[in-house]
């Protein structure tokens, strides 16, 4: 939503488990967190939600305590040395698809692993059937990812910027042995989703694969230039850095300039003249400022139109639903553009033809007057005058009333 953009500071990286504590410190509920997570066919774990200090910033921690296990240690990272139970990706995408989670949260769940899967397959030259999930694999980790997927519904986000991802440097051991940081999944994510990382020399791994993929699967846009904060979560990281390991999430509204519009575009080629019409209508009806068609040619030379409606932004979402609700559009671009708008109003200008109203603009101390079609319409039907002869004059009586 325009109005409703997160934005993923990740100045100390990210990982899954960050992401959760996060969005729970921004308003998710943990209610629903838990009674989601529950419809999931997976046990042995426990989650533990609490308020914590990072380098003396208060923040919360959201982490899972595997039952047999969180007796002995403390959990640093997703690349653990001791066992977990591999999974296939068929194996996770089933368990998700045959849960009775939310629609919304199967689909950004399968979302994450779809493109973590593609990332490991390549990483290891083999395809997304065949990928075992080793770490990601784990109890953990589904309940990272998952969890996520819940709180992002909860809190109906679906704009998502991000920030750099800030990653440390030197090596981490994981199930294959010592690795480099970044380890290769995130490094793959990261050449593949566009995701932008600033390296650092503090030795450690800052970015898991788990996170790298929330925010590949998740990012929707670049950050506005100009935005108010409207709510703020801090979530804790595991690790303890000489900087507070912390990811910050923010709810964001973008700010334009006083004189901008929203262009909300789309290419359709099998669409009627008469429908066309129609929508235009609808759309004008709608507050929309202004719409209108564009000829052009698709694939294989295919006569077309281009749709293009200016509209002010608190309307974009009941724009874009009647686009897609009255016409054939599987897809629409949208933009903010700023725009040089003249002073104007309206002005009733009697003549001796009758009276007429005249747009009045003023720009650099100059008046422009321009007489309205439907009163040129009206005085046309009751006289034997042209269109230019009518318009001539209620231009020549305005401009000599109003200046011009």
């Amino acid at each position: 939503m325009i109005q409703k953009i997160l934005y993923l500071e990740c100045n100390s990286g990210i990982s899954g488990d960050m992401t959760v504590s996060a969005l729970l410190d921004l308003g998710a509920s943990e209610e629903r967190l838990r009674s989601e997570l529950a419809k999931l066919p997976v046990d042995g774990y426990e989650l533990k939600v609490e308020q914590t200090k990072k380098c003396g910033i208060s923040c919360l921690r959201f982490h899972v305590l595997l039952k047999e296990e969180h007796h002995h240690h403390h959990h640093e990272n997703e690349h653990r040395l001791h066992h977990h139970h591999h999974r296939t990706y068929k194996d996770i995408q089933e368990m998700i698809e045959g849960s009775k989670l939310q629609k919304a949260i199967k689909e950004k769940s399968q979302k994450i692993f779809y493109i973590l899967a593609k990332a490991e397959a390549a990483v290891h030259g083999t395809t997304i059937e065949a990928v075992h999930f080793h770490e990601v694999g784990a109890v953990d980790s589904i309940v990272d990812i998952v969890g996520a997927a819940i709180c992002l519904v909860d809190l109906g986000i679906e704009e998502i910027a991000i920030s750099p991802l800030t990653e440390g440097c030197g090596t981490v051991w994981c199930q294959h042995g010592e690795i480099p940081v970044p380890v290769p999944a995130v490094l793959k994510l990261a050449e593949t989703h566009g995701l932008p990382i600033k390296k650092t020399d503090i030795q450690g791994e800052m970015i898991t694969p788990t996170g790298a993929a929330i925010v590949a699967a998740m990012r929707t846009r670049e950050l506005p230039e100009e935005f108010i904060i409207q709510k703020t979560g801090i979530g804790a990281g595991t690790k303890d850095f000489p900087h507070a390991n912390i990811l910050r999430a923010m709810l964001i509204t973008p700010q334009y300039p006083a004189d901008s519009i929203w262009v909300l575009e789309t290419n359709v080629d099998d669409f009627s003249g008469e429908q066309l019409g129609f929508l235009q209508e609808k759309l004008m009806h709608s507050g929309a400022k202004d719409v209108f068609f564009t000829p052009i040619y698709m694939k294989k030379s295919r006569p077309a139109y281009k749709l293009t409606v200016l509209c002010d932004s608190a309307i974009t979402d009941q724009i874009e639903n009647l686009i897609f609700q009255e016409s054939t559009s599987i897809g629409i671009r949208r933009y903010p553009a700023n725009r040089t708008v003249l002073e104007r109003r309206i002005e009733k200008i009697s003549t001796n033809l009758g009276d007429a109203l005249v747009k009045v603009c003023t720009y650099g101390g100059k008046t422009f007057c321009y007489p309205e079609y439907e009163s040129i319409r009206t005085i046309g039907k009751k006289s034997n005058k042209s269109y230019h002869e009518i318009y001539n004059t209620i231009k020549g009586k305005a401009e000599e009333n109003l200046g011009g």
